[in-house]
């Protein structure tokens, strides 16, 4: 059960690792873009290109029953986006067990790689866990560590993180299909949050800091992305690194420290843009821009 290409890379380790996967449940086909192109998942696109049965609920609440249906031992879920009822969560002889991308009891919810940035977290990993009622909360099989690094986005970390998960799942199947593990409950007094990113969640937060503001825009890149208003307009910034440039404006205040460069002040310090996008615009490098419309943007505040 999943839904994104982190399940869909845990749905081709089992079928590359000769697992027999009787079923796949995924979300229902989207309309995407300005066009409303149907679009289906990752997951549902490799399962089709093997021959596996899908399975669509709406609502997995009150449309379990096809699933229980499928008599499988085991349900493994990686990122799937809906809460799986009791019924089936007690339907297979084996149990569910979930792999999510943090190391629980951090982090529970359905963006934990993004979060783990943004909250400045210098480690994640992936936990492979018990499924349970509540959200995340479920006894832990377990773990893998997978470090931070500064310059590390949302896009790079989702990127270590799937071989960590895929190789952690192999190793920890057998001590489940034997059920010779031992759980480790979750301490509740360690338990943080990373829920779904929401809309205000993308607005720059000047606030948070130099640190903090570099945090939210890597963990959000490259999509959907920490924007900013600028003259009226929205503005996306891709790519950012951090500077010792130091510059006497009040935050928010986009500056050209040299021709072809651009940073926004925090704290009197520069976070450098490298690729930003402009409303109805491609995206483009902080260079082409600079060098072009941006020319006039010194001093020019963003919010």
């Amino acid at each position: 059960m999943g839904t994104p290409l982190f399940g869909k890379e845990i749905l081709a380790t089992l079928v590359e690792n000769g697992y027999q996967v009787v079923g796949v449940v995924t979300q229902p086909d989207k309309l995407v873009g300005r066009k409303q192109v149907l679009t289906y998942s990752e997951v549902k696109n490799y399962a089709l290109e093997h021959d596996l049965k899908v399975l669509q609920p709406v609502k997995i609440r009150r449309e379990y029953q096809e699933v229980i249906d499928l008599k499988a031992d085991l349900i493994v879920t990686c990122a799937y986006g809906q809460i799986i009822p009791d019924e089936l969560l007690n339907s297979p002889a084996l149990g569910c067990i979930n792999v999510h991308a943090s190391l629980l009891p951090k982090l529970r919810g359905g963006a934990p790689i993004q979060h783990a940035i943004i909250d400045g977290y210098d480690q994640t990993g992936v936990t492979i866990m018990e499924m349970a009622s509540k959200m995340d909360a479920g006894d832990i099989i377990s773990q893998v560590t997978v470090p931070i690094e500064p310059e590390d986005s949302y896009g790079s970390l989702h990127d270590k993180l799937i071989p960590a998960a895929c190789q952690l799942l192999l190793e920890t199947l057998p001590s489940v299909i034997e059920q010779n593990y031992q759980p480790i409950r979750q301490n509740e007094e360690e338990v943080t949050y990373g829920f779904n990113i929401s809309k205000e969640d993308e607005h720059l937060d000047l606030s948070r800091g130099y640190k903090g503001v570099y945090d939210q825009i890597r963990g959000l890149s490259p999509e959907p992305c920490c924007y900013g208003i600028i003259q009226g307009k929205k503005v996306k910034f891709h790519q950012v690194h951090t500077s010792d440039i130091t510059v006497d404006k009040e935050d928010g205040t986009m500056v050209i420290p040299t021709k072809g460069q651009l940073g926004i002040c925090v704290q009197k310090h520069l976070i450098m843009i490298d690729q930003l996008q402009l409303e109805g615009k491609s995206v483009m490098s902080a260079r082409d821009f600079c060098n072009g419309a941006g020319r006039n943007w010194d001093g020019v505040i963003c919010q």
